[in-house]
């Protein structure tokens, strides 16, 4: 969700803070705002601005900015509207000290009642009583700064932060605090920076140091001190990110959206080479396998996208490797859960690794004792390293807002997990490798794609997705990608559900989209177009070609063979059909003139619950 840069040490810290806001832009925000301290001049510099970063780097064009320390955010709103007086950072009522945080402190407004009455408050946010509490206790209360910032910690309690604090009177040293929130350090040979996420600093450095909860930091230039919630002095081992850092940016692409889509064929080769031995035999460590075999139901947990992905998922592993299986939504479970089972395992599906309402489930789950696996893109993020095993997803970096590279990888890797819990009886790799070749001839007919979102899409109010078994899972994974980036009213759904209530939503013109890659189900899901057809449906299908007629707008490319698993191919064919509903979602966003990478309210790591 929001975004926070801070850099202290030898380097000049206007052009790191600002193109780690660049970077950072892909998951979300509001409004941006940025404070430099030269303390050899003994200026300071502070700018805030409501849109986008690129009106914040006119804000500061012109400006003679120089200094070694400073911090920058870019906000996305949870108290307070968006605007430049809510942005980050905010500074107390001293003009002394200037804070920037992500998540949420639950417990603000008690804190301002009991600690802050009397204080002139400048915005509607959470944050602003965490920079005000801390200038009470040294201004008022005599504490030290560092004292200060603990005690503040201490009284936010369990709330969710990334915290980084700096005191003009002591400008070149950065106090920084996480808790449920993500918060790393990047490591540089005269400097240290601090930021949500490692991408936008791989520019920068390629080594760094991950909080835990409540532990706090005091960073002057490469000096770093971490304490505990305890006060007590502990070290963590750095750890080194090998990814590009030009894999970050678009390259010849106009959206990092169509690039993450073009980049699945090759995701899934990768994974192949990872999961799979020379003999295509699932290598996947022993002991997760026997986790999951030996539990008495496997609970796959996610949100979004990933929840998506866990329903192909959970059809997988009782189908090919037949272990039960259930899945359940994050924010659900982790308030409403039912756990009958003596020896469950749960799997955590996340592409960032830094899920809120999954890590309260982790977290729950794990003080009763149950073990867990988390399949995340990013390898040491929160989820990955609190889970008792982790498996990389290795879809390098995914940007855009709306997911579709690490969904593919999801289902692969549930894929590979499938085939090694029946013992590799059966085998995945012929149908993957052929869906990778075919992927790539749907991706060679994309004005196809274009125009069909220009005829069934553009234009419309509201649209539907409808299939049966998997194709039902993917309707609504395709309903998704349609309205977070078009705003078109889009709902998926099994499509015998149609006649129990939504066909009184179908209309003169409604796109209805039919998926249909089952055999088995096939006409059925025929016959319930033909009900929307009757009520003036404009009906699109997506069909494989073993069940495909002649009038099908898009058929995909047959990945079958006569040595293929039946039961295999029919599970994985549904990732064939995630390219077209991309590419039709991708071409409705840019028809309809919106900027598909990032749309309006959303954020790409939600991080709060």
């Amino acid at each position: 969700m929001c975004g926070i840069v801070g850099i202290t040490g030898k380097r000049v810290a206007l052009p790191v803070l600002l193109r780690g806001l660049q970077k950072l832009e892909y998951r979300g925000y509001d409004s941006a705002g940025v404070y430099v301290n030269d303390s050899a001049a003994k200026q300071e510099f502070f700018f805030k601005e409501k849109g986008r970063v690129e009106q914040l780097e006119a804000l500061v064009a012109d400006k003679d900015i120089h200094g070694n320390t400073g911090i920058a955010h870019t906000r996305w709103a949870t108290h307070g509207i968006p605007s430049a007086h809510n942005s980050h950072p905010h500074v107390s009522a001293s003009g002394r000290f200037f804070l920037v945080h992500n998540g949420v402190i639950e417990n603000f407004r008690e804190l301002k009642e009991t600690y802050l009455q009397g204080v002139e408050f400048k915005s509607e946010t959470d944050t602003e009583v965490a920079v005000q509490l801390v200038a009470k206790l040294v201004e008022q209360d005599g504490l030290t700064v560092a004292e200060a910032f603990r005690k503040v910690l201490t009284l936010i309690g369990a709330g969710s932060y990334a915290f980084v604090l700096i005191d003009n009177q002591n400008p070149d040293v950065l106090y920084v605090a996480r808790n449920k929130s993500p918060l790393l350090l990047g490591l540089g040979e005269d400097f240290t920076v601090v930021t949500s996420d490692a991408a936008a600093m791989l520019e920068y450095t390629h080594d760094f140091m991950s909080l835990d909860d409540g532990e706090m930091a005091i960073i002057k230039g490469t000096d770093i001190e971490v304490v505990n919630p305890d006060g007590q002095k502990i070290e963590h081992e750095p750890f080194t990110i090998e990814i590009d850092a030009a894999e970050t940016d678009k390259g010849i692409y106009p959206y990092y959206m169509l690039k993450e889509i073009e980049e699945q064929p090759n995701v899934i080769r990768t994974l192949m080479k990872q999961y799979l031995d020379d003999k295509n035999q699932a290598k996947i460590d022993d002991q997760i396998i026997a986790e999951l075999k030996n539990a008495d139901r496997i609970y796959i947990v996610a949100a979004g996208t990933s929840y998506h992905a866990s329903l192909i998922g959970k059809r997988m592993f009782e189908k090919i490797a037949n272990r039960p299986t259930q899945v359940e939504i994050a924010s659900e479970f982790a308030y409403d859960s039912y756990i009958p089972e003596t020896n469950p395992f749960f799997v955590f599906l996340s592409q960032s690794g830094e899920t809120a309402d999954s890590r309260e489930v982790l977290q729950m789950i794990a003080a009763k004792g149950f073990k867990s696996l988390t399949l995340t893109n990013v390898p040491n993020s929160t989820l990955a390293r609190e889970a008792t095993y982790a498996l990389p997803l290795l879809a390098g970096p995914e940007i855009a807002v709306a997911s579709t590279k690490a969904y593919t990888a999801q289902i692969t890797v549930l894929a590979f997990l499938a085939q090694a819990m029946a013992d590799n009886k059966v085998s995945v790799a012929h149908p993957l490798a052929a869906i990778a070749v075919a992927m790539e001839a749907i991706l060679q007919d994309k004005d196809h794609y274009e125009a069909l979102a220009q005829d069934y899409l553009v234009d419309a109010s509201s649209a539907f997705y409808i299939g049966r078994a998997n194709d039902a899972e993917l309707a609504l994974e395709a309903a998704l990608k349609l309205k977070e980036i078009s705003y078109v009213h889009t709902e998926g759904f099994a499509a015998g559900e149609l006649k129990h209530g939504t066909l009184a939503l179908i209309e003169d013109n409604t796109p209805v989209i039919g998926l249909i890659t089952q055999p088995k189900t096939a006409e059925l899901t025929r016959s319930n177009l033909a009900e929307t057809q009757a009520r003036g449906a404009h009906t699109l299908i997506i069909a494989a070609d073993q069940v495909a007629h002649p009038e099908d707008q898009i058929v995909l490319p047959s990945v079958d063979s006569a040595n293929d698993d039946s039961v295999v191919v029919d599970q994985l064919a549904i990732l064939l059909a995630t390219i077209p509903v991309q590419l039709l979602s991708y071409y409705t966003s840019l028809g309809r003139g919106l900027d598909v990478d990032r749309p309006r309210n959303l954020a790409k790591s939600v991080t709060v619950q």
